[in-house]
């Protein structure tokens, strides 16, 4: 007999997690289930355990609406915020309704039954076990769990060292007293070519061309003080908010005014690194800030490993990879006994799920976006990615408490089905993660797409999303409900 859920979760990592708790809060009477295709919490915070993984965002605003943040630290290490969600899951009792080792192969909908069959794969047993749902709410992030990407390096067979991807980083990995080479200049390299500088006899950052990086205090002195004289839900509303303004200032500003910011980047390192460091070689990118992501480092921890001797920049291109290391394109050699490849990530949709409507696959590059959590022709189904700009769980709170109007209204209008009718096949569509950046450029014909107005355009701003998902009406000239 197949088993029925009013709602199926699909990932317990972040936003699957965050989701659970707003169905309980706010649609107490629906059954639900998570499945987790891994073994264990809390999805990228337990899959990346690469040394000094931290948040690339503040805390305050990476944390959930509901449960204030009280660690004294605004940008966390990767093991803190995995023991929040852990400790989230048992506060509010969420882990009794995961079922781990579930992958999800297949979900299709079917409109006359007005449900969805979801095909989910056991890692204990080697059978396909169907599940059937109302609603589907899919938390399983935009990267492939699988593998990370990694260049076709020239030689890479003749390396005897040992490299790895961090994706891949597994605990008896030693590096004390090594010469470590971190291929990368994304926030993957950033935070761990510092750590193992630590440890390591020397580490190199060898990128091909430089990223932006803007380096913050790990302790915000404001959030401190406002825990210390008001009760920790008023102060996390207040620190919330204020880290929100910030963060879409400097995104606006950046967009209209890049020239002004990229010099007010730029300023600030030369001012850190002192007028001798090759400033304009190692962290001037050719492209304007936000194009890709800016990259954060907290308390100035790269630019002190490079000044102690630590940590040296190299901004070159590879030829090939020998015994030894790593011949560049200048002729230099870089020897190394341990080279990380910090290349960056396979995005995948929806973990690679299957889908398909009344018999008919769907095509994925076709979807467009619609509020930047559903798509074109396809019933209720929710998919949560946040923000690029700014913290992801901003986002995956809104979109969660979203799903939650949705079932609410169509149980007071007796209604089974909503879906977004895209009313001008002919609008023009750009692609939906509006970044330069290669793994992005990589899967263009693997992802939907977003519109040129609302409310098919990503505009990336918590305001407009607030008012759009919370407090917009549900019907509208686009979303059908049958």
């Amino acid at each position: 007999m197949t088993k029925h859920f009013d709602v199926i979760i699909i990932g317990a990592g972040l936003s699957g997690i965050g989701s659970a708790y707003h169905l309980q809060r706010h649609c107490p009477q629906k059954t639900y289930a998570i499945f987790e295709s891994r073994n264990s919490i809390g999805g990228t915070w337990d899959l990346f355990r690469y040394p000094g993984i931290r948040s690339d965002s503040d805390m305050y605003t990476f944390s959930y609406s509901f449960k204030p943040w009280k660690n004294k630290k605004s940008i966390s290490e990767g093991q803190v915020i995995l023991d929040y969600i852990k400790e989230t899951a048992r506060e509010f009792d969420i882990e009794k309704h995961i079922r781990f080792g579930h992958k999800i192969m297949a979900a299709s909908w079917s409109s006359k039954a007005a449900k969805w069959t979801i095909k989910s794969s056991s890692n204990d047993a080697q059978e396909h076990t169907n599940y059937t749902c109302n609603f589907l709410l899919v938390c399983s992030g935009y990267y492939n769990y699988e593998n990370g990407y990694t260049p076709k390096f020239e030689g890479l067979e003749n390396y005897k060292g040992t490299i790895v991807h961090p994706q891949k980083w597994k605990a008896d990995i030693d590096y004390t007293d090594k010469k470590v080479v971190v291929i990368g200049s994304g926030a993957t390299a950033v935070t761990l070519a510092p750590t193992l500088a630590e440890k390591a006899a020397h580490v190199t950052m060898l990128q091909r061309s430089p990223s932006y990086i803007l380096s913050r205090p790990s302790k915000d002195k404001v959030a401190n003080f406002l825990h210390k004289i008001a009760p920790s839900k008023i102060a996390h509303r207040i620190i919330r908010f204020k880290n929100v303004v910030q963060g879409l200032y400097f995104y606006s500003i950046s967009r209209r005014r890049p020239k002004e910011v990229k010099r007010f980047i730029l300023s600030q390192i030369k001012k850190e690194m002192g007028k001798e460091y090759a400033v304009d070689v190692h962290f001037n990118p050719t492209y304007n800030p936000w194009d890709q992501r800016v990259c954060l480092v907290p308390d100035n921890d790269l630019f002190k490993a490079i000044k102690n001797d630590q940590l040296t920049v190299v901004t070159d291109h590879i030829k090939t990879f020998n015994e030894n290391g790593i011949e560049l394109e200048s002729g230099k050699q870089l020897d190394a006994d341990l080279i990380v490849t910090a290349t960056g990530l396979e995005l995948k949709f929806a973990g690679g799920i299957h889908f398909s409507v009344d018999d008919q696959d769907l095509e994925v590059s076709k979807l467009i976006s619609y509020k930047g959590s559903m798509f074109s022709n396809v019933p209720n189904l929710v998919g949560i990615v946040g923000y690029t700009n700014s913290s992801w769980t901003l986002k995956s709170d809104l979109v969660g408490r979203y799903v939650c109007r949705l079932i609410n209204y169509m149980d007071k209008h007796d209604k089974k089905q909503c879906v977004p009718r895209l009313k001008n096949p002919s609008m023009e569509t750009i692609q939906v993660i509006d970044f330069s950046s290669g793994y992005v450029l990589r899967a263009l014909d693997r992802l939907p797409k977003q519109g040129s107005s609302f409310p098919w355009k990503l505009d990336q701003n918590y305001f407009k999303d607030t008012y759009a998902l919370k407090y917009s009406k549900l019907k509208d000239q686009f979303m059908e409900f049958s």
